[in-house]
């Protein structure tokens, strides 16, 4: 697949070095938002999340978001998510060219959010491990 190295506006935004915020700059970069606008979101839900035993600490969006919440973001924006995997059924799409629709996508890999827009991924670098990487799912907008 084609890499086009974008930050979704992090350092427009005023932030620099390097965080964990996958789920913040593919959302931005996929819905055309502000990426402040989608930082502030997410940070607002993620402080609504509950601590529990298994989640003893609430999600940061510069350290990661938690897949509930990212979920109910996107669903707020009207984007539907779309599984491309089931339990034990192994892997059956790739993050490569051709096994994704055409669109504006944020594509679940593993440990990774990434933003691709028709079948060029957009990102601080390249997730797809020369094609082999699977994707679990993706967030599209229905048209």
């Amino acid at each position: 697949m084609n890499l086009v190295i974008s930050d979704g506006g992090r350092a427009a935004a005023g932030y620099r070095g390097k965080a964990g915020d996958c789920v913040c700059r593919a959302i931005a970069i996929a819905t055309c938002r502000p990426y402040q606008e989608v930082y502030d979101a997410l940070k607002a839900l993620a402080g609504e999340e509950r601590i529990t035993k298994r989640r003893r600490r609430k999600s940061s969006v510069r350290d990661g978001v938690r897949r509930s919440t990212s979920r109910k973001y996107l669903a707020a924006l009207g984007w539907t998510w779309t599984p491309t995997m089931k339990i034990g059924q192994g892997c059956k799409t790739h993050l490569n060219e051709g096994e994704l629709p055409m669109g504006r996508l944020v594509v679940s890999v593993s440990k990774h959010f990434v933003a691709v827009i028709d079948g060029v991924i957009h990102d601080t670098h390249d997730p797809s491990r020369g094609g082999s990487r699977c994707v679990y799912g993706y967030f599209s907008k229905p048209t």
